[in-house]
């Protein structure tokens, strides 16, 4: 500020504060005075005004943010703090950086980055060098526990796997590794074939069913028949507590495969991701999925070569614009293990571990609707059995027939809960057939 204009502003205060002495219970004109004398760096004499102030209008809000703010001038910290924890209901953006900053001065850290969350939710695009500067440091272990490497970006080696499962390894599914196939396999192999069709390789396949009947196993295999990378996201991958950084990590995570084409993309929990936006109003859920509808159009790239396989439990609650051309235009059921399969999966599990005289085809027969998963837990049950047999007799005791089928009466297949469920959606809501297949393995005729 020029000299002269400095001078002006000091000889109008000199006038205001003698008004003052014949008007004192004057508080608009005590606070005009006291905001001049901070935006003359007159600290200390602003704070007696505000005090003033607050003498006569206890918890007047402009004087109590000004006291704050001349007592950090003053680097009088505590007190700072003391003042601002009073205004804590409606501290203002500058407010609110003057109380963080106290903070990082009195070695408050946990609660200065607590307080700078809550500043970037209210203000996404905020910044400033000196709190960066203070919090973001490597050596500060509270800020990376809380808030990660803010410019790390995504770790591949983490994400990104090359599996070597192949679709011979996956028992049964044989209409699912059909379609598959046709969708995502073949236009790879013979791409000038399909490339005549005017068909590119890529786009989505949506694959559901009851919980534990192989879905993620799939998605695997299907990477290794093509020995592409294989990415596998979860929910927990993408949201975060920042406003935009959900959308930010999703757009990471597309950009991450297409750098590795070809690569599939595999999500789990597609309902959670995908969930119907007219049922979340305005939640910030919403800006989430438009980016991942966004990501699959390849508004902004190219997405040839990026195969994208999404499972869930509930379809019906994935938002319809998911199943569009060009998106997941592909529903695919995954259906509990046929008979054969499951003889299969147990002769798997069962190996290396002592057994004598099976029968694979009977336990079979008894666990219809088991999931892979529920085969698993009843090996697990039958095995907990005879350890604290092997225990008490002190050798080990082989698992038999007799074993395996006293374990299955204690373990009821899990998917039957999920089938209740589907039955509903499958005969009320299935306009479209997207259940029929639900129909069919249920055996009802609509």
């Amino acid at each position: 500020m020029p000299l002269k204009n400095k001078q002006m502003n000091n000889e109008v205060i000199r006038n205001l504060l003698e008004a003052l002495e014949y008007s004192t219970e004057n508080v608009p004109l005590r606070l005009q005075v006291a905001d001049m004398m901070m935006q003359e760096k007159l600290y200390e004499e602003a704070s007696a005004q505000y005090q003033e102030v607050l003498n006569r209008n206890y918890g007047d809000a402009r004087a109590t943010s000004g006291l704050a703010s001349s007592y950090y001038f003053q680097k009088k910290y505590s007190a700072a703090i003391v003042v601002y924890e009073q205004l804590q209901a409606i501290l203002s953006k500058d407010d609110r950086t003057l109380y963080i900053k106290c903070l990082i001065q009195e070695n408050s850290i946990p609660l200065a980055i607590e307080e700078y969350q809550h500043l970037l939710a209210l203000y996404p695009d905020f910044s400033d060098e000196e709190i960066d500067k203070s919090l973001r440091t490597s050596s500060n272990d509270d800020f990376d526990d809380l808030f990660g490497d803010f410019d790390a970006g995504i770790d591949e080696s983490y994400f990104m796997e090359k599996p070597n499962l192949r679709f011979k390894d996956v028992g049964g599914m044989e209409k699912v590794k059909e379609e598959i196939s046709i969708k995502i396999i073949q236009p790879l192999k013979n791409p000038d074939l399909f490339k005549a069709f005017g068909k590119k390789s890529g786009g989505g396949i949506l694959l559901y069913g009851p919980p534990g009947c192989g879905k993620t196993f799939i998605a695997k295999a299907t990477a290794g028949e093509i020995e592409a990378k294989f990415i596998s996201i979860g929910l927990h991958d993408i949201l975060d507590m920042w406003i935009g950084n959900s959308e930010k990590n999703l757009h990471d995570i597309f950009e991450m495969a297409r750098r590795n084409k070809p690569c599939v993309l595999f999500f789990d929990e597609a309902d959670a991701l995908g969930a119907s936006r007219s049922d979340l109003k305005q939640s910030a859920m919403r800006h989430v999925i438009n980016q991942f509808l966004a990501e699959l159009d390849g508004v902004e790239a190219d997405n040839e070569g990026v195969l994208v396989l999404a499972a869930t439990n509930a379809p019906w609650n994935v938002d319809p614009a998911f199943r569009r051309p060009g998106r997941f235009d592909r529903v695919i059921f995954v259906a509990p293990p046929e008979e054969s399969t499951r003889e299969e999966i147990l002769k798997g599990l069962l190996t290396d571990k002592p057994v004598e005289n099976i029968d694979v085809k009977k336990i079979a027969a008894n666990t219809i609707d088991y999931s892979g998963a529920d085969l698993t837990a009843i090996i697990d049950i039958a095995v907990e059995e005879k350890l604290r047999e092997s225990i008490l007799k002190g050798s080990i005791q082989p698992i038999n027939t007799k074993d395996l089928l006293a374990a299955v009466k204690k373990h009821r297949p899990t998917t039957l809960e999920w089938f209740a469920s589907a039955r509903n959606y499958a005969l009320y809501a299935n306009e479209s057939g997207l259940y029929d297949d639900i129909l069919k393995y249920l055996k009802i005729k609509k």
